[in-house]
């Protein structure tokens, strides 16, 4: 099995363990960064990050048919895969991760399911995944920590647009029409983090205000501790927001340091 970094070869589901194996023998990390069938520039920030990691073998795992983007951002290698590769027989066995009341588990579950495959078929030393699905990314950690498996997690801050908008796949769907309601969550997010030092029912005010004066029906607005717990009194929390926007459910978040306010933090 012939290797070149920074080609982006691709392997199979079959192929790309050996790979792997033979990468840690040397003693390199192997960095995984687990993708879907869609590529966007919020997807480059990932394999930027991995490829950050000194002397790191990066390996995109991507179901999707296009990958120019993973080419020209020169990762290393890329594993393709489908569901019936990965689960010959039909997926058995679903890991549920603990229900915040935020998104459905069962969309968690699944996408927990298939992260933990990915990472047993690779064998990576750290996988790379982005805050944009910040309740996804805990549960990803909570299995790791909890199955005792032997990678760590690194998390990518959102990328965004110029106007704030999180660069997703579901944003990319909302029509023209709709997208000053898209902008407003974003919005909605920053004007709450801004607020922060005046406590959580400050940040939920203000951030209430600005959809409402979008016209936008939320799904949830919650602060949550960093952890998806209850929210501390001061200290590091994340604003989460939910909403049917131009019939696409789309879901944004942001850190803030509540109770303390962005000004008064220390250099």
């Amino acid at each position: 099995m012939s290797f070149e970094e920074g080609q982006a070869r691709e392997f199979t589901v079959e192929q790309v363990g050996v790979l792997a194996r033979a990468m840690r023998k040397t003693g390199r990390p192997v960095v995984l960064v687990p993708l879907g069938t869609g590529l966007h520039a919020g997807h480059l920030a990932l394999i930027r990050a991995a490829q950050r990691i000194p002397r790191a073998v990066v390996i995109a795992a991507y179901a999707g048919s296009d990958r120019t983007l993973l080419v020209d951002a020169h990762v290393d290698a890329i594993c393709t895969y489908t569901q019936d590769e990965l689960w010959p027989r039909g997926l058995r066995t679903l890991v549920q991760p603990v229900d915040h009341d935020l998104e459905s588990v069962e969309s968690l579950a699944m996408q927990l399911t298939l992260e933990l495959t990915l990472i047993n078929v690779v064998g990576p030393t750290d996988v790379v995944v982005g805050e944009k699905d910040y309740e996804q990314m805990r549960a990803l950690q909570s299995a790791i920590t909890d199955l005792h498996l032997p990678v760590k997690l690194h998390g990518v801050p959102t990328v965004r647009m110029p106007d704030g908008l999180a660069l997703s796949l579901r944003n990319t769907r909302v029509e023209e029409s709709a997208r000053d309601q898209a902008l407003a969550l974003a919005a909605a997010l920053t004007a709450g983090a801004h607020a922060a030092e005046h406590g959580a029912d400050a940040v939920l005010s203000v951030a209430r205000t600005v959809l409402e004066e979008a016209g936008v029906d939320v799904d949830y607005l919650e602060i949550r501790g960093l952890d998806l717990g209850d929210a501390p009194a001061q200290g590091d929390a994340r604003l989460f927001v939910s909403a049917v926007v131009g019939g696409v459910r789309l879901t944004d978040n942001v850190g803030l340091p509540l109770g303390i306010g962005f000004r008064n933090i220390e250099g």
